[in-house]
Protein backbone atom coordinates (compact mmCIF):
# COMPACT_ATOMS: atom_id res chain seq x y z
CA UNK A 1 0.00 0.00 0.00
CA UNK A 2 3.02 2.31 0.26
CA UNK A 3 2.55 3.44 -3.34
CA UNK A 4 -1.01 4.70 -2.73
CA UNK A 5 -1.49 8.23 -1.38
CA UNK A 6 -2.14 8.44 2.37
CA UNK A 7 -5.32 10.49 1.81
CA UNK A 8 -7.07 7.42 0.39
CA UNK A 9 -6.69 5.58 3.69
CA UNK A 10 -9.12 8.02 5.31
CA UNK A 11 -12.01 7.52 2.89
CA UNK A 12 -14.28 4.62 1.96
CA UNK A 13 -15.67 3.43 -1.36
CA UNK A 14 -19.28 4.55 -1.90
CA UNK A 15 -21.50 2.11 0.04
CA UNK A 16 -24.42 2.70 -2.32
CA UNK A 17 -22.31 1.75 -5.33
CA UNK A 18 -20.89 -1.24 -3.45
CA UNK A 19 -24.28 -2.70 -2.49
CA UNK A 20 -25.60 -2.14 -6.01
CA UNK A 21 -22.62 -4.04 -7.40
CA UNK A 22 -23.14 -6.90 -4.95
CA UNK A 23 -26.76 -7.12 -6.05
CA UNK A 24 -25.69 -7.16 -9.73
CA UNK A 25 -23.18 -9.93 -9.00
CA UNK A 26 -25.84 -12.06 -7.28
CA UNK A 27 -28.27 -11.45 -10.13
CA UNK A 28 -25.59 -12.44 -12.66
CA UNK A 29 -25.13 -15.67 -10.69
CA UNK A 30 -28.82 -16.47 -11.22
CA UNK A 31 -30.25 -15.19 -7.94
CA UNK A 32 -33.66 -13.47 -8.00
CA UNK A 33 -32.53 -10.05 -6.78
CA UNK A 34 -34.48 -6.82 -6.39
CA UNK A 35 -32.09 -3.87 -6.30
CA UNK A 36 -33.41 -0.91 -4.29
CA UNK A 37 -30.00 0.55 -3.49
CA UNK A 38 -29.31 2.93 -6.37
CA UNK A 39 -30.69 6.46 -6.48
CA UNK A 40 -31.64 6.55 -10.14
CA UNK A 41 -35.03 7.30 -11.71
CA UNK A 42 -36.35 4.40 -13.77
CA UNK A 43 -37.95 6.76 -16.30
CA UNK A 44 -36.23 7.26 -19.65
CA UNK A 45 -34.76 10.64 -20.55
CA UNK A 46 -37.62 12.56 -22.24
CA UNK A 47 -37.69 12.26 -26.02
CA UNK A 48 -37.27 15.99 -26.75
CA UNK A 49 -33.98 15.99 -24.80
CA UNK A 50 -32.64 12.98 -26.69
CA UNK A 51 -33.70 14.53 -30.01
CA UNK A 52 -31.85 17.74 -29.15
CA UNK A 53 -28.71 15.69 -28.46
CA UNK A 54 -29.03 13.90 -31.80
CA UNK A 55 -29.37 17.20 -33.62
CA UNK A 56 -26.36 18.60 -31.74
CA UNK A 57 -24.23 15.62 -32.80
CA UNK A 58 -25.31 16.05 -36.41
CA UNK A 59 -24.36 19.71 -36.13
CA UNK A 60 -20.84 18.79 -35.00
CA UNK A 61 -21.21 19.26 -31.23
CA UNK A 62 -18.39 16.79 -30.61
CA UNK A 63 -15.42 18.99 -29.72
CA UNK A 64 -13.90 20.64 -26.68
CA UNK A 65 -15.84 23.48 -25.09
CA UNK A 66 -14.89 26.14 -22.57
CA UNK A 67 -14.01 24.68 -19.16
CA UNK A 68 -17.17 26.04 -17.58
CA UNK A 69 -19.53 25.17 -20.43
CA UNK A 70 -20.94 26.78 -23.54
CA UNK A 71 -22.59 30.22 -23.24
CA UNK A 72 -26.02 28.89 -24.19
CA UNK A 73 -25.97 26.45 -21.26
CA UNK A 74 -24.82 29.12 -18.79
CA UNK A 75 -27.69 31.32 -19.99
CA UNK A 76 -30.18 28.45 -19.60
CA UNK A 77 -28.99 27.75 -16.04
CA UNK A 78 -29.16 31.45 -15.20
CA UNK A 79 -32.75 31.53 -16.46
CA UNK A 80 -33.57 28.39 -14.46
CA UNK A 81 -32.37 29.98 -11.22
CA UNK A 82 -34.48 33.07 -11.87
CA UNK A 83 -37.58 31.09 -12.90
CA UNK A 84 -37.50 28.42 -10.20
CA UNK A 85 -35.76 30.12 -7.27
CA UNK A 86 -36.00 33.87 -7.88
CA UNK A 87 -32.19 34.00 -7.72
CA UNK A 88 -30.01 36.21 -9.91
CA UNK A 89 -26.93 34.27 -10.99
CA UNK A 90 -25.49 35.75 -14.20
CA UNK A 91 -23.45 33.36 -16.39
CA UNK A 92 -20.23 34.62 -14.79
CA UNK A 93 -21.49 33.21 -11.47
CA UNK A 94 -22.36 29.72 -12.74
CA UNK A 95 -20.20 26.57 -12.65
CA UNK A 96 -20.90 23.47 -14.77
CA UNK A 97 -19.36 20.05 -14.20
CA UNK A 98 -19.88 16.32 -14.82
CA UNK A 99 -22.75 15.87 -12.36
CA UNK A 100 -23.46 17.15 -8.88
CA UNK A 101 -20.69 15.17 -7.20
CA UNK A 102 -17.84 16.88 -9.13
CA UNK A 103 -19.40 20.29 -8.40
CA UNK A 104 -19.11 19.60 -4.67
CA UNK A 105 -15.64 18.09 -5.15
CA UNK A 106 -14.48 21.21 -6.99
CA UNK A 107 -15.96 23.47 -4.31
CA UNK A 108 -14.23 21.64 -1.46
CA UNK A 109 -10.94 21.33 -3.33
CA UNK A 110 -11.03 25.07 -4.01
CA UNK A 111 -11.84 26.11 -0.43
CA UNK A 112 -11.08 23.47 2.24
CA UNK A 113 -7.71 23.70 3.96
CA UNK A 114 -6.32 21.15 6.44
CA UNK A 115 -8.09 21.65 9.76
CA UNK A 116 -11.14 23.40 8.33
CA UNK A 117 -14.46 22.10 9.65
CA UNK A 118 -17.52 21.32 7.54
CA UNK A 119 -20.85 20.81 9.29
CA UNK A 120 -22.72 17.83 7.84
CA UNK A 121 -26.20 16.98 9.18
CA UNK A 122 -26.77 13.22 9.45
CA UNK A 123 -28.14 11.23 7.82
CA UNK A 124 -26.14 12.56 4.90
CA UNK A 125 -25.40 11.64 1.32
CA UNK A 126 -22.38 9.36 1.56
CA UNK A 127 -19.95 11.55 -0.42
CA UNK A 128 -20.09 14.73 1.68
CA UNK A 129 -17.86 13.68 4.61
CA UNK A 130 -15.40 11.68 2.52
CA UNK A 131 -14.84 14.56 0.13
CA UNK A 132 -14.15 16.86 3.09
CA UNK A 133 -11.64 14.36 4.52
CA UNK A 134 -9.94 14.03 1.13
CA UNK A 135 -8.82 17.65 1.32
CA UNK A 136 -7.72 17.54 4.95
CA UNK A 137 -10.90 18.97 6.39
CA UNK A 138 -12.86 17.67 9.36
CA UNK A 139 -16.52 16.68 8.92
CA UNK A 140 -18.56 17.78 11.94
CA UNK A 141 -21.48 15.36 11.84
CA UNK A 142 -24.68 16.33 13.66
CA UNK A 143 -27.32 13.67 14.30
CA UNK A 144 -30.80 14.68 13.08
CA UNK A 145 -33.07 11.83 14.22
CA UNK A 146 -36.60 11.06 12.97
CA UNK A 147 -38.23 12.78 15.95
CA UNK A 148 -36.70 16.01 14.52
CA UNK A 149 -38.00 15.12 11.06
CA UNK A 150 -34.39 14.29 10.09
CA UNK A 151 -33.78 18.07 9.99
CA UNK A 152 -31.02 20.17 11.53
CA UNK A 153 -32.28 22.45 14.31
CA UNK A 154 -31.04 26.00 14.75
CA UNK A 155 -29.72 25.30 18.24
CA UNK A 156 -27.75 22.30 16.94
CA UNK A 157 -26.14 24.48 14.27
CA UNK A 158 -25.29 27.19 16.79
CA UNK A 159 -23.60 24.66 19.08
CA UNK A 160 -21.55 23.14 16.25
CA UNK A 161 -20.03 26.33 14.82
CA UNK A 162 -16.43 27.08 15.81
CA UNK A 163 -13.82 29.53 14.49
CA UNK A 164 -12.64 26.68 12.19
CA UNK A 165 -16.05 26.15 10.57
CA UNK A 166 -15.90 26.86 6.82
CA UNK A 167 -19.08 25.28 5.39
CA UNK A 168 -22.51 24.05 6.33
CA UNK A 169 -23.79 21.44 3.86
CA UNK A 170 -27.56 21.39 3.31
CA UNK A 171 -29.53 18.83 1.26
CA UNK A 172 -33.28 19.30 0.80
CA UNK A 173 -35.12 17.17 -0.06
CA UNK A 174 -32.62 14.82 1.43
CA UNK A 175 -30.84 11.73 0.30
CA UNK A 176 -31.31 9.35 2.16
CA UNK A 177 -34.46 10.40 4.05
CA UNK A 178 -36.50 12.48 1.60
CA UNK A 179 -36.92 15.07 4.37
CA UNK A 180 -37.46 18.62 3.19
CA UNK A 181 -36.68 21.94 4.93
CA UNK A 182 -39.56 24.43 4.97
CA UNK A 183 -39.05 28.16 4.53
CA UNK A 184 -39.40 28.55 8.31
CA UNK A 185 -36.76 25.85 8.90
CA UNK A 186 -34.32 27.61 6.59
CA UNK A 187 -35.04 31.02 8.10
CA UNK A 188 -34.22 29.72 11.59
CA UNK A 189 -30.88 28.33 10.36
CA UNK A 190 -30.16 31.54 8.46
CA UNK A 191 -30.65 33.57 11.63
CA UNK A 192 -27.82 31.55 13.19
CA UNK A 193 -25.57 31.90 10.15
CA UNK A 194 -26.00 35.67 10.06
CA UNK A 195 -24.25 35.79 13.43
CA UNK A 196 -21.28 33.79 12.05
CA UNK A 197 -20.12 35.55 8.88
CA UNK A 198 -17.17 33.18 8.34
CA UNK A 199 -19.45 30.20 7.62
CA UNK A 200 -20.44 29.46 4.04
CA UNK A 201 -23.46 27.38 2.93
CA UNK A 202 -23.41 24.67 0.27
CA UNK A 203 -27.01 23.79 -0.55
CA UNK A 204 -27.52 20.61 -2.59
CA UNK A 205 -30.85 21.08 -4.36
CA UNK A 206 -30.63 18.08 -6.72
CA UNK A 207 -34.10 16.82 -5.65
CA UNK A 208 -35.68 20.28 -5.86
CA UNK A 209 -38.49 19.28 -8.24
CA UNK A 210 -39.21 15.89 -6.62
CA UNK A 211 -41.61 17.03 -3.89
CA UNK A 212 -45.04 15.76 -2.84
CA UNK A 213 -48.28 16.73 -1.13
CA UNK A 214 -48.23 20.41 -0.16
CA UNK A 215 -44.48 20.73 0.42
CA UNK A 216 -43.07 23.87 -1.20
CA UNK A 217 -39.38 23.84 -2.06
CA UNK A 218 -37.21 26.78 -1.07
CA UNK A 219 -33.44 27.20 -1.11
CA UNK A 220 -31.25 29.08 1.38
CA UNK A 221 -30.17 32.06 -0.74
CA UNK A 222 -33.80 32.56 -1.75
CA UNK A 223 -35.08 32.59 1.85
CA UNK A 224 -32.12 34.57 3.22
CA UNK A 225 -30.84 37.04 0.61
CA UNK A 226 -28.35 38.33 3.18
CA UNK A 227 -26.51 34.98 2.78
CA UNK A 228 -26.38 35.22 -1.04
CA UNK A 229 -22.70 36.27 -1.03
CA UNK A 230 -21.64 33.16 0.89
CA UNK A 231 -23.97 30.50 -0.51
CA UNK A 232 -23.20 27.99 -3.24
CA UNK A 233 -26.52 26.80 -4.71
CA UNK A 234 -25.87 23.41 -6.33
CA UNK A 235 -28.21 21.48 -8.63
CA UNK A 236 -28.08 19.21 -11.66
CA UNK A 237 -29.87 17.33 -14.39
CA UNK A 238 -29.71 13.78 -13.01
CA UNK A 239 -32.80 13.27 -10.89
CA UNK A 240 -35.79 15.39 -11.96
CA UNK A 241 -34.79 15.41 -15.62
CA UNK A 242 -33.98 11.64 -15.70
CA UNK A 243 -30.48 12.33 -17.03
CA UNK A 244 -28.23 10.42 -14.62
CA UNK A 245 -25.90 9.08 -17.32
CA UNK A 246 -25.55 12.40 -19.15
CA UNK A 247 -23.46 13.80 -16.26
CA UNK A 248 -24.37 17.47 -15.96
CA UNK A 249 -24.31 19.29 -12.63
CA UNK A 250 -24.12 23.00 -11.92
CA UNK A 251 -23.99 25.63 -9.22
CA UNK A 252 -24.58 29.34 -8.79
CA UNK A 253 -22.49 31.31 -6.35
CA UNK A 254 -20.22 34.29 -5.73
CA UNK A 255 -17.87 35.03 -8.63
CA UNK A 256 -14.72 34.39 -6.57
CA UNK A 257 -15.64 30.80 -5.72
CA UNK A 258 -16.93 30.07 -9.23
CA UNK A 259 -13.60 31.26 -10.61
CA UNK A 260 -11.70 29.05 -8.13
CA UNK A 261 -13.84 26.00 -8.94
CA UNK A 262 -13.29 26.55 -12.65
CA UNK A 263 -9.53 26.72 -12.02
CA UNK A 264 -9.72 23.30 -10.31
CA UNK A 265 -11.75 21.84 -13.15
CA UNK A 266 -9.31 23.17 -15.76
CA UNK A 267 -6.67 20.87 -14.32
CA UNK A 268 -8.92 17.81 -13.93
CA UNK A 269 -11.92 16.92 -16.12
CA UNK A 270 -11.75 20.11 -18.28
CA UNK A 271 -15.49 20.14 -19.05
CA UNK A 272 -18.59 17.99 -19.25
CA UNK A 273 -19.35 16.36 -22.60
CA UNK A 274 -20.35 18.79 -25.35
CA UNK A 275 -23.39 16.74 -26.38
CA UNK A 276 -24.55 16.51 -22.76
CA UNK A 277 -24.42 20.28 -22.53
CA UNK A 278 -26.69 20.54 -25.56
CA UNK A 279 -29.10 18.05 -24.03
CA UNK A 280 -29.14 20.03 -20.77
CA UNK A 281 -30.07 23.23 -22.64
CA UNK A 282 -33.05 21.45 -24.20
CA UNK A 283 -34.08 20.09 -20.80
CA UNK A 284 -33.87 23.42 -19.00
CA UNK A 285 -35.50 25.49 -21.74
CA UNK A 286 -38.05 22.92 -22.89
CA UNK A 287 -41.38 21.62 -21.55
CA UNK A 288 -41.32 20.50 -17.90
CA UNK A 289 -44.73 18.81 -17.68
CA UNK A 290 -43.07 15.37 -17.57
CA UNK A 291 -41.72 16.21 -14.10
CA UNK A 292 -45.22 16.52 -12.62
CA UNK A 293 -46.43 13.32 -14.29
CA UNK A 294 -43.34 11.48 -13.00
CA UNK A 295 -43.94 12.93 -9.53
CA UNK A 296 -47.48 11.58 -9.49
CA UNK A 297 -46.05 8.10 -10.09
CA UNK A 298 -43.34 8.60 -7.45
CA UNK A 299 -45.93 9.76 -4.90
CA UNK A 300 -48.01 6.63 -5.45
CA UNK A 301 -44.91 4.49 -4.99
CA UNK A 302 -43.93 6.40 -1.86
CA UNK A 303 -47.36 5.87 -0.31
CA UNK A 304 -47.27 2.15 -1.16
CA UNK A 305 -43.80 1.61 0.31
CA UNK A 306 -44.47 3.62 3.48
CA UNK A 307 -47.70 1.71 4.07
CA UNK A 308 -46.22 -1.75 3.47
CA UNK A 309 -43.06 -1.12 5.50
CA UNK A 310 -45.09 0.15 8.45
CA UNK A 311 -46.96 -3.18 8.34
CA UNK A 312 -43.66 -5.06 8.68
CA UNK A 313 -42.85 -6.32 12.18
CA UNK A 314 -40.20 -4.14 13.83
CA UNK A 315 -40.04 -1.38 11.19
CA UNK A 316 -41.11 2.25 11.50
CA UNK A 317 -41.14 4.28 8.29
CA UNK A 318 -41.73 8.07 8.27
CA UNK A 319 -43.39 9.66 5.23
CA UNK A 320 -40.85 11.79 3.30
CA UNK A 321 -41.57 15.17 1.74
CA UNK A 322 -39.57 14.56 -1.43
CA UNK A 323 -36.86 12.70 -3.40
CA UNK A 324 -37.46 8.97 -3.96
CA UNK A 325 -36.19 7.35 -0.77
CA UNK A 326 -37.56 6.12 2.51
CA UNK A 327 -35.42 5.66 5.62
CA UNK A 328 -37.18 3.28 8.01
CA UNK A 329 -35.93 2.49 11.50
CA UNK A 330 -34.94 -1.10 12.28
CA UNK A 331 -34.39 -0.41 16.00
CA UNK A 332 -36.97 -3.00 17.03
CA UNK A 333 -35.20 -5.75 15.08
CA UNK A 334 -31.84 -5.27 16.82
CA UNK A 335 -31.09 -8.28 19.01
CA UNK A 336 -33.41 -10.59 17.09
CA UNK A 337 -32.21 -13.73 15.33
CA UNK A 338 -32.67 -14.92 11.75
CA UNK A 339 -33.93 -18.46 11.01
CA UNK A 340 -30.28 -19.34 10.22
CA UNK A 341 -29.31 -18.38 13.77
CA UNK A 342 -27.58 -15.08 12.98
CA UNK A 343 -28.19 -12.30 15.52
CA UNK A 344 -28.94 -8.83 14.13
CA UNK A 345 -26.65 -6.44 15.99
CA UNK A 346 -26.69 -3.53 13.51
CA UNK A 347 -28.52 -2.12 10.53
CA UNK A 348 -25.78 -3.60 8.32
CA UNK A 349 -26.64 -7.06 9.70
CA UNK A 350 -30.27 -6.34 8.82
CA UNK A 351 -29.62 -5.41 5.18
CA UNK A 352 -27.14 -8.27 4.67
CA UNK A 353 -29.66 -10.71 6.15
CA UNK A 354 -32.39 -9.26 3.95
CA UNK A 355 -30.27 -9.60 0.81
CA UNK A 356 -29.24 -13.18 1.63
CA UNK A 357 -32.67 -14.38 2.74
CA UNK A 358 -35.00 -12.55 0.37
CA UNK A 359 -32.83 -11.08 -2.37
CA UNK A 360 -33.69 -7.43 -1.64
CA UNK A 361 -30.76 -5.01 -1.86
CA UNK A 362 -30.97 -1.90 0.32
CA UNK A 363 -28.33 0.31 1.98
CA UNK A 364 -27.71 0.25 5.74
CA UNK A 365 -28.10 3.44 7.72
CA UNK A 366 -24.55 3.46 9.06
CA UNK A 367 -23.41 4.38 5.53
CA UNK A 368 -25.40 7.62 5.86
CA UNK A 369 -24.24 8.40 9.37
CA UNK A 370 -27.41 7.60 11.34
CA UNK A 371 -28.31 4.13 12.66
CA UNK A 372 -30.25 1.92 13.03
CA UNK A 373 -32.02 2.55 9.71
CA UNK A 374 -31.86 1.47 6.10
CA UNK A 375 -32.51 3.28 2.83
CA UNK A 376 -34.76 2.08 0.05
CA UNK A 377 -35.03 3.81 -3.31
CA UNK A 378 -38.57 3.59 -4.69
CA UNK A 379 -37.45 4.68 -8.16
CA UNK A 380 -38.62 1.43 -9.70
CA UNK A 381 -41.91 -0.09 -10.84
CA UNK A 382 -44.90 -0.50 -8.54
CA UNK A 383 -44.94 -4.26 -9.18
CA UNK A 384 -41.30 -4.60 -8.17
CA UNK A 385 -41.86 -2.48 -5.07
CA UNK A 386 -44.85 -4.59 -4.00
CA UNK A 387 -42.76 -7.74 -4.40
CA UNK A 388 -39.84 -6.20 -2.51
CA UNK A 389 -41.97 -4.95 0.37
CA UNK A 390 -43.67 -8.34 0.64
CA UNK A 391 -40.23 -9.95 0.90
CA UNK A 392 -39.20 -7.40 3.56
CA UNK A 393 -42.36 -8.15 5.55
CA UNK A 394 -41.61 -11.87 5.28
CA UNK A 395 -38.01 -11.37 6.42
CA UNK A 396 -39.10 -9.27 9.41
CA UNK A 397 -41.74 -11.84 10.36
CA UNK A 398 -39.04 -14.56 10.34
CA UNK A 399 -36.97 -12.81 13.02
CA UNK A 400 -37.22 -14.15 16.55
Amino acid sequence: MGFVADRLNAIQPSPTIAISQKARDLAAAGENIIGLAAGEPDFDTPAHIIEAAKQALDAGMTRYTAVNGIPELLEAISAKYKRDNDLDYPPSQIHVSCGGKPVIFNAFMATVNPGDEVIVPAPYWVSYPDQVVMFGGTPVVIDCPPENGFRLAAEQLEAAITPKTKWLVMNSPSNPTGAGYTEADLRALADVLVRHPHVWVLTDDIYEHLVYDDFEFKTMAQVAPELYDRTLTMNGMSKAYCMTGWRVGFAGGPAEIIKAMTKVQGQSITHTAAVSQSAAIAALNGPLDFIQSNNAVFKGRRDLVVSMLNQASGLKCPTPEGAFYVYPSVAETIGKTTPEGKTITSDEDFVVGLLEAEGVAAVHGEAFGLSPHFRISYATSTEVLEDACTRIQRFCASLR
